[in-house]
């Protein structure tokens, strides 16, 4: 058991390093293009859809999974600046493949206010090219959509350093809603 711990521990860590080496294609909703719209549960049970948020910049990240160094780093840093995405009517949503009891308990752990929506079919992940195929296991990858209240993608991110990843997620807001 220790050992099948140990080789888990050692594929999510080669996900960091890996990242897009290990996507599926080249197949991520470009810029400029619709949104692909979705309906999942969040951690709390009810369905979120895409659509629900016209009208709102939408952040919409991928995440490998709950409970992770990197994840957890990653949505702290959304929840803390939280109320600056609210002043630039902003949601953020986050998606990995765990189900809504584990994204109930990683919210509840981490103190997290913002919707996670449990993709446990990997389809939106497939929808918007990011998923890691690990062989034995699929996760999703660390990418980020940014979405404009039109449902238009604006800004895709598929390298993602979780330190500064929201400070770059607000700079974009910024610069895109000054574009328009």
């Amino acid at each position: 058991m220790a050992i099948l711990v140990s080789a888990i521990v050692a594929v999510i860590a080669l996900i960091g390093i890996l990242g897009m080496a290990l996507r599926a294609g080249d197949k991520t909703p470009a810029v400029g293009s619709a949104a692909p719209d979705f309906t999942l549960n969040s951690q709390d049970g009810k369905s979120i859809s895409l659509h629900d948020y016209k009208g709102k910049w939408v952040v919409l990240y991928f995440y490998p999974k709950d409970m992770t160094s990197g994840c957890t780093i990653e949505a702290h840093n959304f929840q803390r600046d939280l109320a600056k995405y609210d002043v630039k009517n902003a949601v953020i949503l986050g998606v990995s493949v765990q189900d809504e009891k584990s994204h109930q308990e990683f919210c509840a752990k981490e103190s997290l206010t913002f919707k996670l929506l449990a993709d446990t079919k990997k389809e939106v992940s497939e929808k918007y090219d990011s998923v890691m195929n690990l062989g034995v296991m699929k996760l999703s990858s660390r990418h980020t959509f940014l979405i404009d209240p039109n449902g238009v993608v604006r800004r895709v991110w598929t390298s993602v350093d979780v330190k500064t990843h929201s400070d770059d997620v607000l700079t974009a807001i910024d610069q895109l809603s000054k574009n328009n």
